[in-house]
């Protein structure tokens, strides 16, 4: 994959419509590290995460796909939120699969959209599984959150902004779900500046990403409850996903639930708003392991603000 040709592309087709998220020095939890600490507020982002750069740009880049063909996807919430933000925007129709575990918030916000939900599954494999189905037998087009080039290569123009915003960053620290936003964002810098360490962070609860990457293949996980449902489950096999981390991302951290509730404690103490429990995760990651972090300055992505408190439904 090309990620410096794909990233730009990205970037030129979806600029108009995102917002440019801040990437801003944290004096307070600089002290706390010992070095400079950033933080892109991707929890600022439209839509509440950084989930609408990978939808839009995919959803734009369906030059041959008929207009009226009804696009398909699956999601914990939010994926979803910018896969129906998107659809509503391109003027497309959308057929949302959510499992039993979708959070009763982020619910409430999609069905501020047009798109047809279903709740169907009991846990995100499974209702993405149900969606490729139901996609295959209608003709529908499938959108993966995270399996799919065009999705990662709209997450990847957060490291576009980062790179461009802060050429001396040493580290970058990325929560990891499905693996889309660390690989784009990897791919991306590593294409640019070779020298950046990318530190992936999942919680110890769903650390699927990197037992796959220990086994050299992708592997089940004795799965637990988590308050980071937005990185929730597993990866689907065959993910393009699982060998651009294995090959880009240079460290994992696994994080527990009480180390993320604090983390969660310290960024809303910033006042830039509501950061739900995954957005914490590099934050979490950071505080967990300094050790692994060497010296020069920090990026942490805070990926998602998508919490009970948020507007019922995101504004354009």
């Amino acid at each position: 994959m090309d990620f410096r040709a794909g990233v730009e592309s990205a970037y030129d087709r979806i600029k108009d419509d995102i917002l440019r998220t801040e990437l801003a020095p944290e004096p307070g939890l600089s002290r706390r590290a010992g070095r400079d600490v950033l933080i892109k507020w991707e929890s600022r982002q439209r839509t509440g995460s950084f989930k609408i750069r990978g939808a839009l740009n995919k959803i734009r880049s369906l030059r041959d796909a008929p207009p009226d063909a009804v696009l398909v996807s699956a999601s914990t919430g939010n994926h979803g939120l910018a896969m129906a933000w998107a659809s509503e925007r391109e003027s497309r129709r959308l057929v949302l699969f959510l499992p039993a575990t979708v959070a009763p918030h982020k619910l409430a916000r999609l069905r501020g959209f047009p798109a047809l939900l279903e709740r169907r599954g009991a846990s995100c494999e499974e209702s993405e599984i149900l969606a490729r189905r139901w996609a295959a037998a209608t003709g529908g087009i499938f959108v993966s959150p995270y399996n799919d080039p065009d999705v990662v290569f709209g997450q990847g123009t957060i490291g576009l902004e980062i790179a461009a915003d802060a050429p001396a960053l040493a580290h970058v620290v990325v929560p990891v779900g499905g693996g889309g936003l660390a690989a784009g964002i990897a791919g991306f810098l590593k294409a640019v500046r070779p020298g950046v360490r990318i530190h992936g962070v999942e919680p110890a609860a769903s650390a699927f990403m990197a037992a796959s990457v220990r086994a050299g293949r992708i592997v089940s996980f004795p799965e637990g409850p988590s308050a980071a449902d937005a990185v929730a489950g597993g990866i689907e096999p065959g993910s393009i996903t699982f060998d651009l981390c294995r090959s880009l991302v240079d460290d994992w951290i696994a994080v527990g639930e009480d180390a993320l509730r604090e983390a969660v404690v310290l960024l809303d103490g910033l006042g830039r708003g509501p950061v739900e429990p995954a957005g914490a995760l590099a934050l979490a990651g950071l505080r967990a392991a300094p050790d692994r972090f060497g010296s020069g300055p920090v990026a942490l992505i805070v990926s998602g603000g998508n919490t009970a408190g948020r507007p019922a439904v995101p504004a354009t």
